[in-house]
């Protein structure tokens, strides 16, 4: 399994710790071919990117592409927005670095093809729960 980690990593969050968070999806999925590249960007880029793509003119926290079908081997792009990933630290309580693991971690379960409610319904979903069952083996692990 390929992982690339490319773009800006604010002060505490290690091209490492999120390649480690990618990883653990995969593998917690059984996976070992295919590539992932995540990207981290600003709010100027993720917003142009959120524009484009899903015709949404803001900035957001995480974007991704599933660039695969079918049986073929995971190919997937995620992009994470860093500054968004700031503010909801802050605002969840917790260090950047593990929102930002976090929203990795998200993105990548989308690109396997993982999704959730718009609504506060995706709080309670598979998806979500699996990804905080995640996040805390992620920290876990940290230790």
């Amino acid at each position: 399994m390929e992982i690339q980690v490319s773009g800006e990593s604010p002060a505490g969050a290690s091209k490492d710790w999120l390649r480690s968070a990618v990883s653990l999806v995969l593998r917690s999925a059984g996976l070992s071919e295919g590539e992932i590249s995540l990207t981290l960007l600003d709010d100027d880029s993720i917003r142009e990117l959120n524009r484009t793509y899903l015709g949404k003119d803001v900035p957001t926290d995480v974007i991704s592409f599933a660039l695969h079908e079918g049986d073929e081997a995971v190919l997937g792009d995620v992009y994470v927005g860093y500054e968004q990933a700031a503010i909801q630290a802050v605002e969840a309580g917790v260090s950047v670095e593990e929102e930002l693991a976090r929203l990795s971690i998200h993105g990548t379960l989308h690109v396997l093809g993982y999704d959730h409610p718009d609504t506060e319904a995706r709080f309670s979903s598979e998806m979500f729960i699996l990804q905080e069952s995640l996040v805390q083996r992620l920290l876990d692990e940290a230790l």
